[in-house]
């Protein structure tokens, strides 16, 4: 963990973890095995953070890459068809869309982790990260779903710029990181992924974010096409 750093900031981030994945849970029909494979890479991911493993960031290959490379081919087998249909038949968009209020408090943290030099400046919300937005916005298109006074038109719209906003500050997040790719964050690097509990950021926070926007606009999509259908055959 990281030497003099307030408590409350380990215990904030690691309730906005536990947040996340029960939101994620509950919003996706309650899938057990799913949700204990997220707890138990997330398990995984932590212990190797605590015992420095990714501390060590002159190694090469970056041993960060076992964070991105299973992440990344998570989300993609998601998407298989079998995967994606299996998650839109049992996701409730009314639960889903309040998933993405954990964006505050990961802002807060940001912050501070700033405050504290563990990341750089362009990760806050000072910066180039407007994560808050959609984190802000979240509640409320979440309450206008639940009572019908949001067009899906709109859903999608703000699911895909939320998406945008999202991975921007992933990419700027890895590129401010010890990693050889490095172009930002020289003066302070982007160090506090590699520590417990923040290594949870990486390997299930922004991955369930993603997925979630992902598979959202495709629900909401597919309901348009269905629509659109059914408007010709009655014609």
């Amino acid at each position: 963990m990281i030497e003099n750093l307030p408590n409350w900031i380990n215990w904030l981030f690691l309730l906005t973890a536990m947040f996340t994945i029960g939101m994620f849970h509950v919003s996706n029909g309650k899938p057990v095995k799913l949700t204990f494979l997220i707890i138990l890479w997330g398990l995984g991911q932590s212990i190797l953070a605590l015992t420095g493993y990714y501390q060590k960031t002159d190694i090469v290959p970056p041993r960060f890459l076992w964070v991105l490379i299973p992440v990344v081919c998570f989300i993609i087998f998601g998407m298989f068809k079998k995967q994606r249909t299996l998650m839109i038949e049992s996701r409730q968009m009314n639960i889903s869309t309040f998933l993405h209020v954990v964006r505050i408090p990961v802002e807060i943290v940001l912050f501070y982790l700033f405050v504290h030099k563990m990341v750089p400046g362009l990760m806050t919300f000072e910066g180039r990260n407007f994560e808050i937005l959609a984190g802000i916005s979240a509640p409320i298109v979440g309450v206008l779903t639940l009572k019908s006074l949001i067009s899906r038109k709109m859903l999608i719209i703000w699911n895909v710029i939320s998406l945008f906003l999202v991975l921007f500050i992933m990419v700027n997040g890895i590129l401010s990181s010890d990693l050889p790719i490095q172009m930002f964050g020289f003066e302070q690097p982007n160090r506090a992924i590699n520590y417990f509990p923040f290594i949870l950021l990486p390997a299930t926070i922004v991955p369930i974010v993603i997925y979630t926007h992902l598979i959202d606009i495709i629900k909401l999509w597919n309901v348009n096409d269905s629509k659109n259908e059914q408007n010709q055959c009655s014609r």
